[in-house]
């Protein structure tokens, strides 16, 4: 409103409109293509607990685009007013936060960008400067993880993270809490998000470590058909010739999807998961080689958040085989005797031991 205000003061309403139209997120639903991609962003919704998505691939192929245009889908979430690390209950409010009331508020899910440059305080939070000069008394300002938490927390160019950052996004996504201990403050805040990253693996490799923590790993290739090309750039023209229309006449698709979304959110734990199904998982990972028992725990996950999807009671061997190798090509072991891709291994592995 200050902005706002501001400009039509100035008789610069024109510029304060094209700046919202700048705002306006292309719609999720009009992307083109990129299934597997909107498919894995989609489950993580349904259930977080699958975890992040890392999303590799060549430039300008849509994958930011795709990730901020994902926010729109997301559900509000109930967070208490003046907490500024969106706690859910009035218990759950940091005992240092003294701008927090009794009322609840709903706000949109957090997407949160996380820029390369940003310095570690920043992310974290650090000591409120100014307000320690005119005050005279210690105060924490708060970081983008706190903004973050109960959401999303997006880092573009993800390789590209320096390893100072990526360690300390590792300690905050292990154990769920940020902890701040400088200059003279102590302080602890609940730092829950699902982990989105998106690079050109032309660009570096993600270290191993930081890998490991995304749920799901797809792979983003340019179209290869002069249709799909056509569609795409057309798209994009009417696009961002009026941003504000082109949004409102994908509406109806994107409230489609949303309710898709929280109706399977909702059905999610009512899906059944057979003893036979757990086992398929476990063969497939035992061939695949996968370390530890994150592969099979996010391969049901997911597929149960298919399942859900999809308005099926149970889980089937059609769903692990689908989302087999998103869930499974990032956590193998590279084999120098074979120079076939990851999802091509997975896909191989699943083929062996479903039939």
């Amino acid at each position: 409103p200050g902005i706002r205000d501001c400009l039509l003061s100035r008789g610069l309403g024109d510029v304060y409109k094209r700046q919202i139209k700048m705002n306006t997120p292309f719609p999720f639903s009009a992307i083109v293509g990129q299934d597997n991609m909107k498919l894995a962003l989609v489950l993580t919704a349904i259930d977080p607990k699958i975890g992040g998505v890392l999303v590799f691939g060549d430039r300008g192929t849509g994958k930011s685009t795709a990730i901020r245009a994902f926010a729109d889908l997301l559900p509000p979430i109930k967070v208490v007013t003046g907490c500024p690390v969106n706690s859910e209950h009035h218990i759950d409010v940091p005992d240092w936060v003294d701008t927090a009331s009794k009322k609840t508020h709903r706000i949109n899910t957090p997407v949160v960008d996380l820029p390369l440059g940003i310095s570690s305080d920043r992310i974290t939070g650090a000591l409120d400067i100014e307000y320690a000069l005119i005050e005279g008394k210690k105060r924490f300002q708060t970081g983008l993880l706190a903004k973050a938490n109960r959401g999303y927390l997006y880092i573009d160019e993800v390789n590209l993270l320096e390893d100072h950052l990526v360690d300390l996004l590792l300690d905050v996504a292990q154990s769920g809490e940020n902890v701040v201990e400088r200059e003279g403050l102590s302080i602890r805040h609940a730092s829950q998000f699902i982990l989105i990253g998106s690079g050109n693996p032309e660009e570096g490799e993600l270290r191993p470590q930081l890998l490991d923590r995304f749920g799901l790993s797809v792979e983003v290739l340019t179209p290869d058909t002069v249709d799909e090309r056509i569609e795409v750039i057309k798209r994009r023209d009417d696009y961002d010739s009026n941003p504000d229309e082109y949004a409102k006449s994908w509406d109806k698709e994107n409230k489609k999807l949303r309710t898709k979304i929280q109706r399977a959110k909702k059905n999610l734990y009512s899906v059944s998961v057979d003893t036979s199904i757990l086992e398929c998982c476990a063969k497939i990972c035992i061939e695949l080689g996968s370390d530890g028992l994150r592969g099979e725990l996010t391969l049901v996950r997911t597929a149960r958040a298919l399942a859900a999807l999809n308005g099926k009671k149970s889980v089937d061997i059609g769903q692990v085989r689908k989302i087999a190798p998103m869930a499974l090509s990032h956590r193998l072991r590279r084999d120098p005797l074979d120079d076939a891709g990851s999802g091509t291994r997975v896909e191989r592995s699943v083929e062996k031991i479903i039939g």
